[in-house]
């Protein structure tokens, strides 16, 4: 029995949450669509996947009701992608894993984040501390204010330098 056979056959949230989003590529697909990055080459120039690698994902992002396309050019056919409520649904796991990542992850305490968050109503820094609070479930990242490092900045653009050029 393979993972997502077993996974669908458990009554387990998490194992059944996993088979939906638990590989590394739907995170990261779903951390550029929160960053507004919307079309296929920008989405792949970012994660480095291969082209059949991101469209299986998308495909089934799509189906799963997680994400959805919207049609921008007809010819050729040319869509952005973006989160569904089911994939707006991620969002505090997506912040929690930010939040993970910055406490367990970081190389140094004073490396600067990658980008810095400032939920909007409490003008609060989003940090490794921070928590949701209890009266903003379920929780939107459209309520932080985010702005790139620009060391994070200089990365995505050579990676989308690196990926004009022809590399991925």
């Amino acid at each position: 029995m393979g993972w997502e056979e077993e996974a669908s056959s458990t009554v387990c949230p998490v194992a059944k949450s996993l088979a939906a989003v638990g590989d590394r590529w739907t995170l990261l697909i779903m951390r550029e669509l929160s960053m507004g990055v919307r079309r296929f080459d920008d989405i792949q120039a970012q994660l480095g996947a291969s082209s059949y690698l991101l469209s299986t994902r998308l495909k089934r992002l799509e189906q799963d009701g997680i994400i959805e396309r919207r049609l921008y050019r007809e010819k050729p056919e040319r869509y952005e992608y973006y989160a569904t409520p089911k994939g707006r649904a991620l969002d505090p796991i997506l912040l929690m894993l930010r939040a993970w990542g910055m406490q367990y992850c970081t190389h140094t305490p004073d490396e600067e984040p990658a980008v810095h968050l400032t939920h909007r109503p409490t003008g609060e820094v989003v940090d490794e501390h921070w928590r949701i609070p209890e009266n903003e479930w379920p929780f939107s990242l459209d309520s932080l204010d985010a702005r790139i490092s620009d060391r994070f900045e200089a990365e995505r653009e050579a990676k989308r330098r690196n990926f004009r050029k022809g590399g991925r």
